[in-house]
């Protein structure tokens, strides 16, 4: 599922209550509507798995970004709840699932406690009664970005509903207390869809040349550090969004209205950079709008950045004109290329898509690429734009949807999948002997493995 921006997503994993697991899958939202299923369907298969071994499934989800890292408080909407998601399964599936209710308290730290409620729940679970359990987007908990006591707490008792946890969220790499604390506890495991993208992200770290990358971004100070590391692995960079207008302003000496002097400041390392080694295919032709709100006749218009001087003062820059996808150096640079790796968005969506759908038309052009997409925003507009190109993409050899383009720009940053904290703690898991899961019962409601 993906938004119209990357601030709701889901991770869902899976607890069972014999053999449990957990299953994380990133899934994007919008106003409590799930408005793409991918990110669902690509985990169904380690649910089946699970499933069919004897395990009985509760699953948690991440959505949205309801905790606020300034006041440290946890805002509860129902827009961020688990119920698309769970409408959805039963839907798909055919089974029931449950979503149990806990105390919200009034401190605005959300959700404190698992309350025993919950194990009513876990018996129907295991006589069959129900088949699943959903919990609260774990991200309402209390403990679940914390780093301290409700952390640790928390995680005993996520532990103390299952026997075996499995992570099938590739997209979610932020070390929390359901993606990465949560392995010290129970016998922990990457689930398909997780070992799936870990096997194809090492095409993007070590690519077939001509390697070209295509990133943008509403904020360039995110991504100074991916892109760093991207730049000296790439042949070809092409940026877009609020990173290229940041990128252009540093360049030229320009102000483009939305991007901000410290960012700029910090594009000028990159500018230097690309002085000597010549990598960004800059993209001559640009749209700038007045306003942001609407997509209005004598309101917008392209602009060429070979006018540009310095000091001159541009509106928004909103998208990429199409055009700049038509001619050279673009245009060769992605006909040529035997990788392509995707996490962008070129305009301000909805309003402006013209260039985010030339992009990706021209680079399906390219039959002899490996074509790489990744990101909630880049899956869901390329779905939304070419609706039978994304089927299709689906299925084709040239083509792989990640589930986190994040995740992607943060191994290419590390420069190794495996050193990603989440997957560290399952090795390190697995590396355990069998005697530090001994006393397991005392987290798993007396059901060892």
């Amino acid at each position: 599922m993906a938004s119209l921006k990357t601030d709701a997503c889901f991770m869902m994993h899976f607890f069972c209550v014999w053999h449990c697991s957990l299953v994380s899958a990133l899934l994007y939202s919008h106003a409590g509507k799930i408005l793409d299923q991918y990110r669902i369907d690509v985990t169904l298969a380690t649910m089946y798995n699970i499933v069919e071994r004897g395990g009985r499934p509760i699953i948690m989800t991440h959505i949205g970004r309801p905790y606020d890292k300034k006041s440290k408080k946890i805002t509860i909407k129902k827009d961020d709840s688990v119920d698309a998601v769970v409408a959805y399964l039963q839907h798909k599936l055919r089974i029931r699932f449950v979503v149990p209710q806990f105390y919200v308290g009034n401190d605005d730290h959300g959700i404190h406690d698992i309350d025993t409620s919950i194990n009513w729940l876990i018996q129907d679970l295991r006589s069959r009664k129900i088949g699943g359990i959903y919990l609260p987007n774990t991200r309402w908990f209390a403990g679940e970005e914390d780093k301290a006591e409700n952390l640790q707490r928390f995680v005993v008792q996520l532990a103390g509903l299952a026997d075996v946890y499995v992570n099938d969220a590739f997209g979610s790499w932020q070390p929390h207390a359901s993606t990465y604390h949560i392995a010290k506890y129970l016998p922990s495991y990457a689930g398909l869809c997780l070992q799936d993208e870990l096997y194809h992200v090492k095409s993007v770290l070590q690519p077939t040349r001509p390697f070209v990358a295509i990133v943008a971004g509403a904020k360039y100070d995110t991504k100074i550090g991916p892109l760093t590391e991207i730049y000296k692995k790439v042949d070809h960079l092409i940026l877009g969004g609020v990173i290229y207008n940041t990128y252009l302003c540093a360049k030229y000496g320009v102000k483009i209205k939305g991007v901000q002097e410290s960012d700029i400041e910090l594009a000028r390392g990159l500018v230097e950079q690309d002085r000597t080694e010549r990598k960004i295919v800059e993209l001559p032709f640009l749209v700038e709008s007045d306003t942001l709100e609407e997509r209005e006749e004598g309101r917008y218009r392209t602009i060429n950045i070979e006018d540009f001087a310095a000091g001159t003062e541009y509106n928004y820059v909103v998208d990429i004109d199409p055009l700049s996808f038509e001619v050279d150096p673009c245009k060769g640079v992605l006909s040529s290329a035997k990788t392509i790796f995707v996490n962008a968005v070129m305009g301000l969506m909805p309003l402006f898509w013209h260039g985010t759908s030339k992009m990706d038309a021209v680079i399906d052009q390219n039959i002899s690429a490996q074509k790489f997409l990744g990101g909630g925003d880049t899956l869901q507009e390329f779905k939304s734009l070419h609706p039978k190109l994304y089927h299709e993409a689906l299925h084709s050899p040239k083509y792989y949807l990640f589930t986190g383009g994040g995740t992607v720009l943060k191994v290419i940053e590390e420069g190794d999948p495996y050193g990603l904290e989440i997957v560290k703690a399952l090795i390190e898991n697995k590396a355990s002997s069998q005697h530090d899961y001994k006393n397991h019962h005392h987290y798993s409601n007396g059901h060892a493995c």
